[in-house]
C-alpha cells in the first residue's frame, strides 16, 4: 500500500492550497482517512479525518472553518482544501489511512502513512 501526497508549497498568509493523497495497492473506499501535520520540533498532530463513506468528518479546532477534507472513492483519493492559511499552519502534512471505517483524531488508529508534503505560509 502506498499513499502519495502532493500539493504542498509556499503561500502567503491568507492564501489557499489544496493537498491531495492518492492511494495505490489497495482500495480504501470503506476506510477512514486523515491528514496530520508536523512542524519542526513538534509532535505530529491531527488536522482532519473522514470516514469511509465520507459522511463523517472531524477537524482540529485550529483549522475548523478554514480546512475541508473530502474524498473520491472512485479515484481512491483524499483531499484537503486549506483556505485562509496562517503562518502557524506551516508544517509537513501527511496523509494516512486506517483499517477501520471511522477513527477520528486518534493517531494510533491509522496504519498506513504517506510521505509528507511541505506547506510553508509566509507572513
Amino acid at each position: 500500500v502506498q499513499l502519495q501526497a502532493s500539493g504542498g508549497g509556499l503561500v502567503r498568509a491568507g492564501g489557499s492550497l489544496r493537498l491531495s493523497c492518492a492511494v495505490s495497492g489497495r482500495t480504501f473506499s470503506r476506510n477512514a482517512m486523515g491528514w496530520f501535520r508536523q512542524a519542526p520540533g513538534k509532535e505530529r498532530e491531527f488536522v482532519a479525518g473522514i470516514s469511509g463513506s465520507g459522511a463523517s468528518t472531524d477537524y482540529a479546532d485550529s483549522v475548523k472553518g478554514r480546512f475541508t477534507i473530502s474524498r473520491d472513492n472512485a479515484k481512491n483519493t483524499v483531499s484537503l482544501q486549506m483556505n485562509t492559511l496562517k503562518p502557524e499552519d506551516t508544517a509537513a502534512y501527511y496523509c494516512a489511512a486506517s483499517p477501520l471505517v471511522y477513527v477520528g483524531s486518534r493517531l494510533s488508529g491509522y496504519t498506513y502513512w504517506g510521505q509528507g508534503t511541505q506547506v510553508t505560509v509566509s507572513s
